[in-house]
């Protein structure tokens, strides 16, 4: 293990291990400055970094140089020499073992063209995530996101809104200071000031070996961000890409912006770890209603979106109606790092009568829970209880699999069980 400093452990770690002690190479990616290469370090006995010029064209020239060390050997931002790729295919060709190779990127390879074999069954991949509100002790972790899969029927803990010490000016702050370990450092005071500095750093290239360079070669930096900003404001929907062109063209940024060119940005954005879409969760109901198809759009940090959009805690509680878009997204980072610690993926579901549920948490046996996200009121609580509801009567009804179990995840106030079985849980009382 290479040694780090103080370090706060991931609940990846255990996604990691498993895939070290069952494939030749682990690739991690993720955003930028979101841990990866200090996670990695735990489980690394050697490390390539390449970070300086004369490395990096060290290891394009002579990409086997870069595998020498002890396994589990560590090459950071492997993709800025894409050659390695498949001089590890080929090494694990001749000689497989498990745990040798782990790989750390920022993004995807600029020239997939360069990596000539796929890795099948010798390279596996995996995302890591800001940190939830678990991982950076900020959440009580009462109730248990894998518990619910083995025991539906168990009783949780009830805890009282005057006993749950977090606020929606918390919550507030913590959409827009994000999960980022620069900002988990600093003082709560200057966190988002560091969140804002690791945004505005995202598309600013000081020298030929920053991360984003190739990326960002060729590209309008100011339309990227004013397509960042499209998707920031129409966070946690189904917007189609031609509402969005026509929300830039209305604003006035340009005054012309065809689809491809809009495409090519986006992929751009996915590629660097900043923006995803969530898919729909395909049903086949028996009825005349049909499911949409359309995925939500989601950021990898809410953060990214408030800082693109220069707003704040006091903006988002002066907009509740937006503040409940920022919200979703907000627990859906959470969910989603609880979900990859189990194996479970998530999908949102969306029919043409209007009938919704923010998240499905699918696991890879085909169990699966509902989940509605709320700004906690009686109103928006009592709606999401009656939607499960009508959600669940529709599965009974074509004779599929009820979901395991049906949760609401509320800002803040009390965490309780229904009368009817339904979870009301905070965001800070949740964990994998």
């Amino acid at each position: 293990m290479i040694k780090t400093g103080k370090y706060i452990k991931r609940l990846a770690e255990s996604t990691l291990f498993v895939k070290l002690n069952s494939s030749g190479c682990v690739l991690v990616t993720g955003p930028k400055f979101c841990g990866k290469s200090t996670m990695c370090k735990q489980y690394a006995k050697s490390i390539v970094e390449l970070k300086s010029t004369n490395s990096i064209k060290l290891a394009n020239a002579d990409p086997k140089s870069a595998l020498i060390g002890s396994f589990p050997h560590l090459i950071d931002e492997w993709q800025k020499a894409p050659d390695i790729w498949n001089e590890i295919k080929d090494d694990l060709d001749k000689d497989y073992q498990f745990g040798k190779y782990i790989l750390t990127g920022s993004t995807t390879p600029i020239d997939p063209s360069r990596i000539q074999h796929s890795g099948a069954g010798r390279i596996s991949t995996m995302i890591l995530k800001p940190f939830s509100l678990f991982e950076s002790g900020e959440s009580k972790g009462l109730v248990s996101l894998s518990n619910l899969f083995l025991n539906p029927n168990q009783d949780i803990k009830t805890i009282y809104s005057n006993q749950n010490d977090i606020s929606l000016n918390d919550i507030a702050f913590l959409i827009c200071r994000g999960g980022w370990p620069i900002s988990l450092k600093a003082k709560k005071e200057f966190a988002i000031n560091a969140t804002t500095n690791y945004y505005e750093g995202l598309f600013v290239v000081e020298n030929e070996n920053d991360d984003f360079v190739l990326f960002l070669k060729n590209k309008n930096i100011e339309l990227l961000q004013i397509i960042l900003k499209s998707f920031a404001r129409n966070i946690s929907t189904q917007s189609k890409k031609t509402k969005m062109i026509a929300d830039i063209l209305d604003s006035g940024f340009r005054n012309k912006l065809d689809d491809d060119t809009f495409l090519t940005y986006e992929k751009t954005l996915k590629d660097l770890f900043i923006i995803y879409d969530m898919p729909a969760w395909n049903l086949n109901l028996r009825s005349t209603v049909s499911v949409r198809t359309s995925p939500t759009h989601h950021f990898i940090d809410t953060s990214i979106a408030t800082a693109a959009l220069g707003i704040g805690p006091s903006d988002l509680l002066n907009d509740l109606n937006s503040f409940g878009f920022f919200f979703e997204d907000f627990a859906v980072r959470d969910i989603s790092v609880y979900a990859d610690a189990i194996g479970g993926r998530l999908k949102h579901y969306r029919d043409s009568s209007g009938q919704e549920v923010d998240v499905i948490v699918e696991l890879a046996d085909g169990e699966y829970g509902a989940i509605e996200i709320k700004i906690a009121s009686e109103d928006n609580i009592n709606h999401a209880i009656s939607s499960l509801q009508k959600f669940e009567q529709k599965i009974i009804k074509s004779n599929l699999k009820k979901p395991k179990f049906k949760m609401i995840i509320t800002s803040h106030g009390a965490c309780y069980k229904t009368n009817d079985g339904i979870f009301v849980v905070p965001i800070n009382c949740l964990k994998n």
